[in-house]
């Protein structure tokens, strides 16, 4: 029985699995199509890898934070649709995988994917492949950090944004009831204002004197700027590379909820309060997606060129 370019492209509409193998069952079933259906279930609707094409760019970033232990984890899992985002077994998922970073500490995502995953019997890859066989999306853990030390976390719209901040502080301060609301009020302004350095000392040289090289190259370009001498010049570079600190740092940056104040002041005046010390070492960002480029199909030419 013969097939068409449409019957493969129904094929892939109704079962989510890859062109290539709905033709493969198609000759297999010689044309049948409701056959066809049943060898791609009969091969568990292939495999995880065989949707690879099909881009995971939603998810959810999820946060744990085991203050007992001072262990810390931001982790990234990703989906093909916002919908299996929301999907309970699959934050459900997310969340195991955070537990098993921080209980396991793998050293990369090789190990994380080999770990038996938190509180199950089967590893983080098997897990990951048996809820894709039950929910039939394209998913993968993509990445993680984990940090020994005192921090705060905070998640964003259900997950599109997860924030970690590391802290330098005693017990004593971890303690204070204030410290966990000055903590997430920090995590918050690294979710909004998105910093790409902690501070001053964090920006590399090469990126100030590139930054350095735009200003002065705009410069050249005005006309009102042209008959200036080098000294001025010099002194409006200076005071344009510290607002740009302002912008890229996180202690420069005005702080969200009271702009008379930095953020390094702002935790500076908390720790005052609270009686004690407390120094921002670090922090992470991830926002669900970023980086990964979304594809879009052309299902009449990707047909046309399979269908021959």
């Amino acid at each position: 029985m013969a097939f068409t370019a449409k019957d493969v492209q129904n094929l892939r509409e109704k079962t989510g699995v890859g062109m290539m193998d709905c033709k493969k069952a198609l000759v297999e079933a010689d044309g049948d199509f409701d056959k066809a259906m049943d060898i791609l279930r009969e091969k568990g609707l292939a495999s995880a890898a065989k949707k690879a094409s099909r881009v995971a760019a939603e998810g959810v970033v999820v946060a744990y934070n085991d203050k007992a232990n001072k262990v810390g984890v931001l982790v990234e899992v990703n989906c093909e649709t916002d919908f299996v985002a929301k999907n309970p077994e699959f934050v459900a998922l997310a969340n195991d995988v955070a537990k098993t970073v921080a209980e396991k500490n793998p050293a990369d995502m090789d190990a994380l994917n080999a770990a038996i995953i938190s509180g199950g019997s089967v590893t983080v890859a098997e897990a990951v492949q048996e809820l894709f066989l039950k929910i039939r999306e394209n998913m993968s853990v993509r990445r993680f950090v984990r940090v020994d030390g005192v921090v705060e976390t905070y998640i964003h719209a259900g997950g599109s944004v997860g924030v970690m901040v590391e802290f330098a502080a005693d017990d004593a301060a971890v303690a204070n009831a204030g410290f966990e609301t000055m903590g997430k009020d920090v995590a918050m302004q690294v979710a909004a204002m998105n910093p790409q350095y902690l501070d001053i000392a964090s920006v590399p040289a090469e990126v100030v004197e590139k930054e350095k090289g735009f200003l002065i190259a705009q410069m050249k370009e005005d006309p009102k700027m042209a008959s200036k001498p080098e000294a001025v010049l010099g002194k409006i570079v200076e005071g344009k590379i510290a607002k740009f600190y302002k912008d890229v740092c996180l202690t420069e940056q005005a702080f969200v909820k009271d702009g008379d104040v930095n953020v390094a002041k702002y935790v500076a005046n908390c720790a005052k309060e609270m009686g004690t010390e407390i120094a921002l070492k670090g922090f992470t960002r991830f926002a669900k997606g970023e980086g990964i480029e979304k594809k879009v199909d052309d299902f009449a030419a990707e047909i046309a060129s399979m269908v021959k």
